[in-house]
Protein backbone atom coordinates (compact mmCIF):
# COMPACT_ATOMS: atom_id res chain seq x y z
CA UNK A 1 0.00 0.00 0.00
CA UNK A 2 1.29 3.46 -0.91
CA UNK A 3 2.22 5.95 1.80
CA UNK A 4 -0.54 8.59 1.88
CA UNK A 5 1.04 10.83 4.49
CA UNK A 6 1.25 14.38 3.08
CA UNK A 7 4.78 15.56 2.27
CA UNK A 8 5.76 19.15 3.02
CA UNK A 9 8.82 21.36 2.55
CA UNK A 10 10.13 24.38 4.44
CA UNK A 11 12.67 26.44 2.48
CA UNK A 12 14.84 28.29 5.00
CA UNK A 13 16.81 31.35 3.87
CA UNK A 14 20.54 30.63 3.94
CA UNK A 15 20.06 27.17 5.49
CA UNK A 16 18.41 24.86 2.97
CA UNK A 17 15.24 22.78 2.98
CA UNK A 18 13.48 20.78 5.64
CA UNK A 19 11.45 17.90 4.19
CA UNK A 20 8.81 16.36 6.41
CA UNK A 21 5.72 14.19 6.33
CA UNK A 22 2.52 14.61 8.32
CA UNK A 23 0.46 11.94 10.08
CA UNK A 24 -3.28 12.54 9.72
CA UNK A 25 -4.01 9.16 11.32
CA UNK A 26 -2.47 10.45 14.58
CA UNK A 27 -3.65 14.09 14.61
CA UNK A 28 -6.29 14.61 11.88
CA UNK A 29 -7.49 18.14 12.77
CA UNK A 30 -3.94 19.32 13.40
CA UNK A 31 -2.78 18.05 10.01
CA UNK A 32 -5.87 19.47 8.27
CA UNK A 33 -5.20 22.88 9.86
CA UNK A 34 -1.48 22.80 9.00
CA UNK A 35 -2.14 21.82 5.38
CA UNK A 36 -4.68 24.63 5.07
CA UNK A 37 -2.12 27.14 6.36
CA UNK A 38 0.56 25.79 4.01
CA UNK A 39 -1.73 25.99 0.97
CA UNK A 40 -2.55 29.63 1.82
CA UNK A 41 1.15 30.54 2.04
CA UNK A 42 0.67 31.43 5.70
CA UNK A 43 4.23 30.49 6.76
CA UNK A 44 6.02 32.26 3.89
CA UNK A 45 8.13 35.07 5.34
CA UNK A 46 7.71 33.99 8.96
CA UNK A 47 10.69 33.15 11.15
CA UNK A 48 11.92 30.61 13.65
CA UNK A 49 11.52 32.93 16.64
CA UNK A 50 12.50 30.57 19.46
CA UNK A 51 15.56 28.34 19.22
CA UNK A 52 16.90 26.20 22.04
CA UNK A 53 19.85 24.02 21.01
CA UNK A 54 19.48 20.50 22.35
CA UNK A 55 15.72 20.92 22.59
CA UNK A 56 13.74 22.41 19.70
CA UNK A 57 13.28 25.16 17.10
CA UNK A 58 9.92 26.99 17.01
CA UNK A 59 8.32 29.05 14.26
CA UNK A 60 5.09 29.81 12.48
CA UNK A 61 3.85 32.84 14.37
CA UNK A 62 6.04 35.90 13.82
CA UNK A 63 7.63 37.86 11.00
CA UNK A 64 11.14 39.36 10.99
CA UNK A 65 9.94 42.35 13.03
CA UNK A 66 8.35 40.04 15.65
CA UNK A 67 4.87 41.03 14.52
CA UNK A 68 2.48 38.18 15.18
CA UNK A 69 0.54 36.55 12.35
CA UNK A 70 -2.65 35.18 13.87
CA UNK A 71 -4.51 32.00 13.02
CA UNK A 72 -7.52 30.34 14.60
CA UNK A 73 -6.98 27.95 17.48
CA UNK A 74 -7.68 24.23 17.16
CA UNK A 75 -8.37 21.36 19.54
CA UNK A 76 -5.19 19.92 21.03
CA UNK A 77 -4.85 16.33 19.80
CA UNK A 78 -2.68 14.81 22.53
CA UNK A 79 -3.23 12.21 25.25
CA UNK A 80 -3.42 14.61 28.22
CA UNK A 81 -6.26 16.39 26.37
CA UNK A 82 -8.31 13.20 25.88
CA UNK A 83 -6.81 12.17 22.54
CA UNK A 84 -5.00 8.87 23.24
CA UNK A 85 -4.64 7.75 19.59
CA UNK A 86 -1.84 10.29 19.12
CA UNK A 87 1.06 8.21 20.40
CA UNK A 88 3.78 10.06 18.47
CA UNK A 89 6.87 10.64 20.57
CA UNK A 90 8.82 13.88 20.81
CA UNK A 91 12.04 12.47 19.39
CA UNK A 92 14.60 14.21 17.19
CA UNK A 93 12.90 15.48 14.04
CA UNK A 94 9.30 15.33 15.30
CA UNK A 95 6.97 18.21 14.35
CA UNK A 96 4.57 19.29 17.09
CA UNK A 97 2.18 22.15 17.74
CA UNK A 98 3.17 24.91 20.14
CA UNK A 99 0.51 26.19 22.53
CA UNK A 100 0.00 28.18 25.69
CA UNK A 101 -0.93 26.51 28.98
CA UNK A 102 -4.45 26.13 27.55
CA UNK A 103 -4.71 22.70 25.84
CA UNK A 104 -6.81 23.99 22.91
CA UNK A 105 -4.72 27.07 22.10
CA UNK A 106 -2.55 25.73 19.25
CA UNK A 107 -3.00 27.64 15.99
CA UNK A 108 -0.06 28.04 13.61
CA UNK A 109 3.06 27.92 15.75
CA UNK A 110 4.93 24.64 15.56
CA UNK A 111 8.21 23.26 16.74
CA UNK A 112 10.67 20.72 15.42
CA UNK A 113 12.52 18.64 17.96
CA UNK A 114 16.30 19.10 17.84
CA UNK A 115 16.80 16.33 20.41
CA UNK A 116 14.51 13.89 22.21
CA UNK A 117 12.19 15.35 24.87
CA UNK A 118 10.09 12.52 26.33
CA UNK A 119 8.57 14.87 28.94
CA UNK A 120 6.51 16.38 26.07
CA UNK A 121 5.01 13.03 25.00
CA UNK A 122 1.25 13.13 25.40
CA UNK A 123 1.34 16.81 26.38
CA UNK A 124 1.61 18.43 22.93
CA UNK A 125 0.12 17.48 19.56
CA UNK A 126 2.92 15.84 17.61
CA UNK A 127 1.82 15.53 13.98
CA UNK A 128 4.78 14.88 11.68
CA UNK A 129 8.43 14.06 11.26
CA UNK A 130 11.47 15.32 9.35
CA UNK A 131 12.17 12.68 6.71
CA UNK A 132 15.87 12.77 5.81
CA UNK A 133 19.37 13.42 7.12
CA UNK A 134 19.90 16.54 4.97
CA UNK A 135 16.80 18.07 6.55
CA UNK A 136 17.98 17.15 10.04
CA UNK A 137 21.27 18.89 9.21
CA UNK A 138 19.24 22.07 8.48
CA UNK A 139 17.49 21.67 11.85
CA UNK A 140 20.96 21.35 13.45
CA UNK A 141 22.15 24.49 11.67
CA UNK A 142 19.15 26.47 12.92
CA UNK A 143 19.52 25.06 16.45
CA UNK A 144 23.13 26.30 16.55
CA UNK A 145 22.39 29.98 15.80
CA UNK A 146 23.28 32.40 18.59
CA UNK A 147 20.21 33.63 20.49
CA UNK A 148 19.28 36.41 22.86
CA UNK A 149 16.31 38.45 24.02
CA UNK A 150 13.96 40.60 21.99
CA UNK A 151 11.52 42.55 24.16
CA UNK A 152 9.89 39.98 26.42
CA UNK A 153 10.90 37.11 24.11
CA UNK A 154 13.88 34.93 24.96
CA UNK A 155 15.84 32.39 22.88
CA UNK A 156 15.39 34.56 19.77
CA UNK A 157 17.97 34.09 17.01
CA UNK A 158 20.27 37.14 16.78
CA UNK A 159 20.11 36.80 12.99
CA UNK A 160 16.68 36.04 11.63
CA UNK A 161 15.99 32.53 10.38
CA UNK A 162 13.31 33.08 7.72
CA UNK A 163 10.96 30.52 6.23
CA UNK A 164 11.04 31.87 2.68
CA UNK A 165 8.54 29.33 1.45
CA UNK A 166 6.61 26.44 2.95
CA UNK A 167 4.43 24.19 0.84
CA UNK A 168 2.76 20.84 0.34
CA UNK A 169 4.35 18.52 -2.22
CA UNK A 170 1.34 17.77 -4.43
Amino acid sequence: MANTNPKIVFEIEGCGKINAELYPDKAPKTVENFLSLLRRGFFDGLIFHRVIEGFMIQGGGYDENMRERDAESIVGEFAANGFPQNDLRHTRGTLSMARTSRPNSASSQFFIMHKDAPHLDGMYAAFGRVTDDESLAVVDKIAAVPTGSFGYFSDVPRETVVITRAYVVE
